[in-house]
Formats: structure tokens, C-alpha cells, sequence
């Protein structure tokens, strides 16, 4: 299994933490985030390309996305927190190869005083680690 999980986890997170370093990111979805702003980011799909295996079923490249949760529980502009971590987020996927396929703010139904947003990333990785845009 191609797997680049922390790699990837680890560039965001340093991204994300030089701009906001009170922030508590984690690694695994979280439904009421103990302190904020919060960052969820999560690889949610890893799968193999089979267009690319061999006929041995050997991984060549493997289709991997990556979801980022990002929460704000201000008073005020805690829809403008949210857009700007994200916007980090999406700065650093982009530059590591991969495309954001959707970003929308989601109602928070743990609290709803906590504003959500939420986006999608994925690329084509290979066997050494090199990422495809998709």
C-alpha cells in the first residue's frame, strides 16, 4: 500500500501552525473539538489505481484524498477564521500537487454555535512518492 499519510499531515500541519500556532490540529475527524480554531485533516481514500498495476496486482500509483475540517467558535469572524486556515490548507495542497474537488461551510450539528467548513483534496501517488495532479 502506497502510503504518504504523515508526509502529507506533517506539510499541512507546519503550514497551518506557522499561521496559526494556537491552533489544535489532529488527525482524525472530531464532531465537538475540545479548544479552537480546530483543524481535522484526515486521509479518507486510498485506493490503488488499476490502470496502473501490474499484472503480478503490483501498486504502481494509488488514488488518495484528503479531508480538512476546519472549526471556529468566535464571537465574531469565525466564518472569516475559518476560510483563512482553510485558504492555508488549500495554498500548501495545491503546491504538494493536489486539487481541492469541493470546499462548503457545513452546519456543525454537535453545536451550532461552532462555524464549519469543510474541503476535499485528491491526487494520483506514486510507489516513490511523487503526487499527480489529478
Amino acid at each position: 500500500m502506497i502510503d504518504v499519510e504523515n508526509k502529507i499531515y506533517n506539510a499541512v500541519r507546519e503550514s497551518v501552525i506557522d499561521q496559526y500556532p494556537d491552533v489544535f490540529m489532529v488527525g482524525e475527524y472530531v464532531q465537538a473539538p475540545s479548544s479552537f480554531p480546530c483543524v481535522s485533516f484526515v486521509e479518507v481514500y486510498n485506493s490503488v489505481n488499476k490502470d496502473s498495476s501490474t499484472n503480478e496486482e503490483i501498486e504502481n500509483h494509488a488514488v488518495i484524498t484528503y479531508e480538512a475540517n476546519v472549526y471556529s467558535n468566535k464571537i465574531r469572524g469565525k466564518k472569516a477564521q475559518c476560510r483563512d486556515i482553510l485558504r492555508v490548507i488549500d495554498d500548501k495542497m495545491s503546491k504538494l500537487g493536489f486539487t481541492r474537488n469541493f470546499s462548503q461551510s457545513v452546519p456543525n450539528i454537535a453545536d451550532a454555535t461552532i462555524y464549519r467548513m469543510y474541503a476535499r483534496y485528491q491526487a494520483i501517488v506514486d510507489n516513490n512518492d511523487t503526487i499527480y495532479r489529478r
